[in-house]
C-alpha cells in the first residue's frame, strides 16, 4: 500500500494575498453597511434595509474565510490527521444557511409591502445605490484576483458578485419611483434580491453538500476513473474503489488493484499514480497493489461491481 503524498497542495495565490484582498473588502463592505442601514431607515425602503442584511452575510462570510485561512493553514497532527481543512466547507454550509433564512424574511417582509407599500425616498435610493455598485465593484475587483479555487474565497466572492447585482437591481427600483411614483417596485426589487440570495445560497450547500457527503469530485466520474485504472495491461481487478474530496482543489482516491501473478507491484503502482495526477488531476492517492489471479479486468465501486466494458 502507498500513500502518494510527493505533491504540493498549494496554489499560484499565496494565502496571505488572499488575506489583504479579504481584508480589504471586508472595510468596503463593513463601512458601506453601516451608511446603506442609516439611509434606509431614513428612507423607510426594504429593498436597501434588504440588501444592508445581505451585506451583513458579506461580511460575515469575508470574516469566517480570514478565519478559514488561518486554521488551514495549521499542520495536521495528532487525531486531525489532514489539519482543518475541511473548515471550509462547514462555513460554506453555514453561509448557505444564512442567505436562506435572511431570503425567506426578505420574501415575507416583501409581500407585506407589495401589499400595503409604504412611502419611499427615491432619490436617497438611487444615490446609495449608485455609491453601492460602485464600492461592490471595488471589492469584487479584489476578490477576483484572489485563489477562487478555494471554495473558502469562492463563497465570499460570489457573495460580494450577488450584492452587486443587488444594487443595480436596488437602482433600477429607485428609477422606477422617481419616473413613475410606483412606489411597490421597491418591494419587487427586494423579492428579485432574495431570489438571488435563493440562488447563491443553493450553490453554497449544493458544493459544500458534495464534500460533506463523500461524493465523487464534481466533473469527474468514478466510472471513468475505474476504467482507466482497469485499462492498465497488468491490472486484472479493481476493488473498493473510492474518490472524494478533502478540500477545495484537494480530491482524494483510494482503491485496491490486483495486477497478474509475478508483475512488479510497485512499478505498476507508481505509473497507475502518474495516469491519475496526469489525465483526471488526482495526485493523492492510496493504492493497494497486490498479486491476482490472471482473468479480465473488471471493476468494484465501493460495495458494487461494474464491468467496465458495459
Amino acid at each position: 500500500m502507498s500513500h502518494n503524498h510527493g505533491h504540493d497542495h498549494s496554489h499560484a495565490v499565496s494565502p496571505d494575498a488572499d488575506k489583504r484582498r479579504l481584508s480589504v473588502a471586508l472595510g468596503l463592505i463593513v463601512a458601506f453597511m453601516a451608511v446603506e442601514i442609516v439611509v434606509g431607515i431614513l428612507a423607510h425602503s426594504l429593498v436597501l434595509l434588504s440588501d444592508a442584511a445581505h451585506m451583513l452575510t458579506d461580511a460575515g462570510a469575508l470574516a469566517m474565510s480570514l478565519v478559514v485561512i488561518r486554521l488551514m493553514a495549521r499542520p495536521s497532527g495528532g487525531n486531525l490527521t489532514f489539519g482543518l481543512k475541511r473548515t471550509e466547507i462547514l462555513s460554506a454550509q453555514a453561509n448557505g444557511g444564512t442567505l436562506l433564512v435572511l431570503a425567506g424574511l426578505i420574501v415575507y417582509e416583501g409581500v407585506r409591502r407589495l401589499i400595503s407599500p409604504p412611502q419611499t425616498e427615491g432619490y436617497a435610493i438611487l444615490v446609495v445605490a449608485l455609491v453601492g455598485i460602485g464600492v461592490n465593484l471595488l471589492a469584487t475587483w479584489q476578490l477576483s484576483k484572489a485563489n477562487r479555487e478555494s471554495m473558502n474565497v469562492e463563497g465570499s466572492f460570489q457573495h460580494i458578485f450577488t450584492d452587486l447585482l443587488a444594487f443595480i437591481f436596488t437602482a433600477i427600483a429607485a428609477v422606477v419611483i422617481l419616473t413613475t411614483g410606483f412606489v411597490r417596485a421597491d418591494a419587487i426589487a427586494s423579492l428579485i434580491v432574495a431570489a438571488i440570495m435563493v440562488r447563491a445560497a443553493y450553490g453554497l450547500l449544493r458544493d459544500s453538500g458534495r464534500v460533506l457527503l463523500e461524493a465523487t469530485p464534481e466533473g469527474m466520474s468514478a466510472d471513468e476513473i475505474g476504467r482507466a485504472l482497469a485499462k492498465h495491461p497488468h491490472v486484472t481487478d479493481v476493488h473498493d474503489l473510492h474518490v472524494w474530496t478533502i478540500s477545495s482543489g484537494f480530491p482524494s482516491l483510494s482503491a485496491h488493484v490486483l495486477v497478474h501473478p509475478g508483475d512488479d507491484c510497485h512499478a505498476i503502482r507508481r505509473e497507475l499514480e502518474e495516469m491519475l495526477d496526469k489525465r483526471f488531476h488526482i495526485d493523492h492517492t492510496t493504492l493497494q497493489v497486490d498479486h491476482g489471479r490472471a482473468r479480465r479486468a473488471r471493476i468494484k465501486l465501493g460495495a458494487s461491481a461494474s464491468d467496465p466494458d458495459r
